[in-house]
């Protein structure tokens, strides 16, 4: 029998070509295991657009976009031990799984063999439709999938921390980086600058490398000990076979093999920035010095609620633009632009205000 629902506020696109605007959408009241969360803010992730605009080819309308949520606990289920109302919480890109699997039994959840439920555009398999995320006022998530938030962190600031912060600290933890490695990131964006904070924040030295002489000083301030503009040939040259770790979180297209020969013998080069087209690779970037390519996901809650026990220790937080809902549309454009410095958080205060 499905769990008793109530109605809810939240922002949508209704269609490839439309833009964004407010409906009505069904929550579901806590079940067991569940814990209901008003939404105090919401990210802005470039996923949010590919799938509004169904540029991954797979969305189905309407769709409330939204996977870097944080909250305030409004009620929770009779079987819940973890939390209480009046918490603070947060959820992430996931917001169940099979639970089961190795991957699922090893806190690996993004990993899931049987295939996670994302936080918007999965399969609901209480309500059946599609899940819908955080441009909304509310959202009910099972227990496990629930994170704490620290109260020394400005909310705002903390919801990137949900995906582009667990983005880049998931390979930078599982590389093992920390001080006396050379680490590179490649790519001043919304997932670069969390990168460059937390390789600095984890006692790496850290080079910045960017195509924007611009954005020098901002890689500096954000803990890069050095920066490189990538269109300098000889800037790049300085730095042959020296790295250890380079974290490439660039989406457009660009010349990997550029970057694979500033490794060292046995460095990695993880790519967690997605090209729409595949990149070729020359054979002898990775033959010569036994280098690795590999590529890396979101993490799973128990790293995710490490990285935010690290960020509230450290005072780590992601550079935000705070923006009303009725705002998100023009955010999408100005996002395709790079302009903003460098993360969109989207006040759920303003929505039916």
């Amino acid at each position: 029998m499905p769990p008793s629902t109530f109605r809810c506020e939240a922002f949508a696109a209704p269609a490839t070509d439309k833009p964004l605007g407010q409906i009505t959408i069904e929550r579901r009241e806590p079940t067991a295991e569940d814990v209901q969360i008003d939404i105090l803010f919401c990210g802005v992730c470039h996923s949010d657009l590919h799938m509004a605009r169904n540029e991954w080819g797979f969305t189905t309308y309407p769709v409330v976009p939204g996977h870097e949520i944080v909250g305030r606990v409004a009620s929770v289920g009779s079987a819940v031990t973890k939390f209480k109302a009046g918490d603070l919480v947060g959820v992430g890109c996931m917001v169940d799984s099979c639970r089961m699997c190795a991957s699922c039994q090893e806190g690996l959840e993004q990993y899931c063999e049987v295939g996670n439920i994302q936080t918007y555009g999965s399969p609901d398999k209480h309500l059946g439709g599609t899940t819908h995320g955080g441009y909304s006022k509310s959202i009910t998530v099972y227990e496990g999938f629930v994170l704490r938030i620290s109260d020394k962190l400005d909310l705002a600031a903390t919801a990137p921390l949900l995906c582009a912060g667990i983005t880049t600290w998931s390979p930078l933890r599982h590389w093992k980086v920390g001080p006396g490695q050379k680490v590179g990131i490649v790519g001043l964006g919304g997932l670069g600058h969390m990168g460059v904070k937390f390789a600095h924040a984890l006692g790496a030295h850290v080079v910045l490398f960017t195509t924007s002489a611009s954005k020098i000083e901002d890689g500096k301030r954000l803990g890069a000990d050095e920066v490189v503009v990538s269109k300098n040939a000889d800037e790049m040259a300085a730095h042959g076979g020296s790295f250890d770790f380079i974290l490439d979180c660039v989406s457009a297209e660009h010349d990997i093999n550029a970057y694979l020969n500033l490794l060292k013998r046995d460095g990695t080069l993880c790519l967690v920035g997605a090209p729409e087209h595949p990149m070729p690779v020359a054979a002898f970037s990775l033959l010569m010095g036994r280098r690795s390519l590999a590529g890396s996901g979101i993490g799973g809650g128990a790293e995710t609620q490490e990285m935010l026990d690290f960020c509230a220790e450290h005072g780590i937080t992601s550079d935000v633009e705070v923006i009303d809902i009725k705002d998100i549309n023009t955010a999408y454009e100005r996002m395709l632009k790079s302009d903003v410095r460098y993360r969109f958080s989207i006040d759920m205060a303003t929505l039916g205000a």
